[in-house]
């Protein structure tokens, strides 16, 4: 995966923002919307692309298109960073493939103590019982 590649790709658009600002919200589109194809994409291989696929499928489109907003500021370019480091982090972890967990045997040693210590308890509850006289 290449950073800068996927960067050259994605498409920024300008929106008018709700929230703070009073009056300014009404005149200046504040808001950016990030708009990454992933069918189309070349800076990504298509192992990549499926594996993003199946794990941001709740976040795609139809499409296979990713969209993210950020109106958090006023500035425009401000929220332009703040989509893209965000971006950046989906990306990350929608790459990411956790290992197989290997079972490990349970050593003889602890199977040994633990039916040491069954034995144990179960001599300690015997003598506690009341003694057979028949």
């Amino acid at each position: 995966m290449e950073i800068q590649a996927i960067l050259s790709e994605l498409k920024y658009r300008a929106v008018r923002s709700s929230g703070a600002g009073g009056q300014n919200v009404n005149k200046v589109s504040s808001k950016v919307v990030l708009t990454f194809d992933l069918r189309n994409s070349m800076a990504l291989s298509e192992e990549e692309k499926l594996v993003l696929e199946t794990n941001l499928k709740h976040r795609l489109t139809s499409d296979l298109i990713l969209i993210l907003n950020c109106d958090e500021d006023r500035s425009q370019l401000k929220n332009k960073e703040i989509v893209t480091k965000r971006f950046l982090d989906i990306l990350k972890k929608g790459l990411y493939v956790p290992r197989e967990r290997k079972p490990t045997k349970i050593p003889k040693a602890a199977i040994r103590k633990r039916i040491k210590d069954k034995k144990n308890i179960s001599e300690i509850k015997q003598s506690r019982r009341k003694p057979n006289l028949d």
